[in-house]
């Protein structure tokens, strides 16, 4: 499958400050690849590298088939759609206005304005000030704004920070139809259920650097137990091997009617990041 994203050999430093380590990976034209790590960890760095506002120390970043360095600024925009902690809105005009202005600079028919309204639903306020909404509000104005001229890259840091769990939801689902409908996503979160939910595959990144890269699914099994916990029927739990005595508990509390559930002990996403690094997201 072609790559929409190849990063090789990249690193980026600030002064005497190393922020990124000889990162490389790729992302492949369709898929929703997660990059996860606490505050700090490098994340926000990379989106602005791969969005050309800034250039790597070193390395190669190549995007839609053409070095970063390269890209031509208005072709790369139209190209592309961002959500990150420096995007703005025009905070006295309408919802709908700051969505117009930016259809006017794309040359997009507004009545695409209406389409990405309601993937943030924000249908029924479109005509509310900016200024007047709460941060949540205004983080899903933006999302609409990235999504008015149907970016072939998606990219996206921190998208659901500020949202509730009902907008949260509507937004996932949004982001699913376009990644559907072809759309590559690039998505920085430091939110574990929030990259299980979305990603085909997800990066750990840790001090600069890549600690592991798969399918949510593979990691998990990969650094899964040999155990099995059982919940039966007064609530009380126990914890079975994966072996012939373990079968042979379970097939017994089955037969006699105690067994409840049964759970296998695989960690999760976030289980795994504190395991190799220690930190808590």
């Amino acid at each position: 499958m072609e790559h929409a994203i190849e990063i090789k050999n990249v690193t980026k430093a600030f002064e005497n400050k190393v922020v990124l380590k000889n990162l490389s990976f790729s992302v492949k034209r369709g898929e929703i690849f997660g990059f996860l790590g606490p505050s700090g960890s490098g994340k926000t760095t990379t989106i602005k590298l791969l969005t050309a506002q800034l250039l790597p120390t070193s390395g190669d970043i190549t995007v839609l088939n053409q070095c970063i360095r390269d890209q031509k600024k208005d072709t790369y925009m139209n190209e592309i759609g961002i959500l990150t902690d420096n995007s703005t809105l025009y905070e006295r005009l309408t919802i709908y206005d700051n969505l117009l202005f930016f259809c006017q600079l794309f040359a997009i028919q507004k009545q695409r304005i209406e389409e990405v309204l309601e993937v943030v639903n924000l249908q029924n306020e479109k005509k509310s000030v900016v200024k007047k909404l709460s941060k949540g509000m205004k983080q899903r104005v933006l999302l609409a704004r990235a999504l008015l001229h149907k970016p072939s890259i998606l990219f996206l840091d921190e998208p659901t920070s500020a949202l509730d769990p009902v907008n949260t939801k509507h937004i996932y689902s949004g982001l699913r139809h376009l990644n559907e409908n072809g759309t590559t996503i690039f998505l920085t979160t430091h939110d574990m259920y929030e990259a299980e939910e979305l990603c085909d595959r997800v990066a750990f990144l840790h001090k600069g650097e890549i600690s592991l890269l798969d399918t949510p699914k593979k990691l998990r099994l990969q650094h899964t137990n040999d155990t099995i916990t059982l919940t039966l029927q007064n609530n009380r739990e126990i914890t079975v091997n994966k072996d012939e005595q373990g079968a042979n508990m379970i097939k017994n509390y089955m037969m006699s009617g105690e067994l409840a559930a049964i759970h296998s002990n695989e960690p999760t996403l976030g289980d795994l990041f504190v395991q190799l690094t220690g930190r808590e997201l």
